[in-house]
């Protein structure tokens, strides 16, 4: 039965090896989780997963294939030894529910009507009082409420024993999720490259010890300065046109790499990169930085980092002339071939789906330009465009 699950986890885009298959019976066959779905949702989770984005997904395949699991017949309840049922049943009760249970008249009468029942039903029953159906409120049943009762099926009416995996806590790791602020920062997170600077004010914890001990168990303690990310980020962001659909997911993007990086400096742009950006987009006439003053004032080690969706017309890129705001002396396309013989290090982030990108000749241009290190505005691209600019 449980190759349905192997085979549903690489269907759903989980990496799972045989290996680690053989790894989890072998887990099964030593009782690490015996008779508990949940035990065995835990368990083969921590040995058939190796990256917290594949949760949510690893959640979802796991679900979708023991959907059925829990819609048990009574025929098939009633050879079920009773003490798994009553440990089962003691397991997810809170303290309240304990309490709501005694005023039945305890576990035991609980489980004794609960046979009862059993045996006399012989139909489905929807709504009521006392028959195990759905949607009622007798003690027992599904999709119902009764503050002391057994849920038999599948999810309850009030959310009183929801499983784990439908609550999917990763649901925004996954690296095809929509992007958010926390997942963004877990992308960036991959461009670090830590330096100590500044002023010495953290505990050397290593150094007190050893000039305590050089000086006879005197004290001596000694400080260091704190360890910061020293990677220096230049960040291009296409404002106005056909990136204000795009305006929110941006600003996300911005407010994490601010956060992320203490040595990061920003530049508007519109459409492509010419002879000048701006850093204030409400001042974008007075504010405007030649583009060659940038290749002169920053040194090549700094990683530059373009955002926008490369929709245009081809000539935009190619031609003199060619922006839609004012004449261009050069080619965007000119000023590009400049910024990367300045700078090895840059990736451009394209938030228009992936899907697009072929059928749209100014992003093949880009591309192209780019040495093709475009990246989607998605928690998998921003981590590849980290992982390439840390190479």
């Amino acid at each position: 039965m449980l190759i349905g699950l192997f085979q549903s986890l690489r269907e759903a885009r989980v990496p799972v090896t045989l290996r680690e298959w053989l790894d989890l019976m072998a887990a099964l066959q030593a009782d690490f989780a015996f008779a508990d779905i949940e035990g065995f949702h835990a368990l083969a989770r921590t040995i058939l997963v190796k990256d917290e984005r594949h949760y949510d997904r690893f959640d979802r395949a796991f679900g979708e294939f023991f959907a059925g699991v829990e819609r048990v017949e009574a025929d098939m309840l009633a050879q079920v030894p009773e003490d798994w049922l009553r440990e089962g049943f003691r397991r997810q009760l809170s303290e309240e529910e304990r309490t709501r249970i005694e005023s039945l008249g305890g576990l035991d009468a609980l489980m004794q009507a609960f046979r009862e029942r059993l045996h006399e039903q012989n139909e489905r029953h929807a709504g009521g009082n006392r028959w195990i159906g759905t949607g009622g409120t007798s003690p027992f049943g599904a999709a119902g409420f009764h503050p002391g009762g057994i849920r038999v099926g599948p999810r309850g009416g009030g959310r009183m024993a929801a499983k784990v995996w439908e609550q999917r806590p990763y649901r925004n790791l996954d690296g095809d999720a929509e992007l958010g602020p926390r997942n963004i920062k877990l992308a960036l997170r991959r461009l670090r490259r830590f330096a100590r600077e500044g002023a010495p004010e953290e505990l050397d914890l290593d150094g007190t010890i050893a000039a305590t001990a050089r000086d006879g168990g005197l004290l001596d303690i000694r400080l260091r300065p704190q360890r910061r990310n020293a990677v220096k980020l230049l960040l291009f962001l296409d404002i106005g046109g056909s990136m204000d659909e795009h305006v929110r997911v941006c600003e996300e993007l911005f407010g994490a790499a601010r956060s992320e990086f203490r040595r990061l400096e920003h530049f508007y742009f519109h459409n492509f990169l010419y002879d000048h950006v701006w850093t204030d987009n409400l001042r974008r006439e007075s504010a405007r930085i030649p583009t060659v003053d940038l290749l002169r004032r920053y040194t090549p080690d700094h990683k530059i980092v373009f955002v926008g969706d490369a929709a245009m017309g081809p000539y935009e890129i190619t031609h003199a002339g060619g922006s839609v705001e004012y004449w261009n002396e050069e080619p965007g396309a000119l000023w590009m071939q400049r910024l990367r013989e300045r700078f090895s290090k840059l990736a451009w982030i394209n938030p228009s789906p992936r899907e697009r990108w072929a059928w749209t000749p100014s992003i093949q241009l880009v591309r192209e330009l780019v040495a093709d290190q475009m990246y989607a505005l998605t928690p998998q691209g921003l981590t590849e465009a980290m992982r390439a600019l840390a190479r």
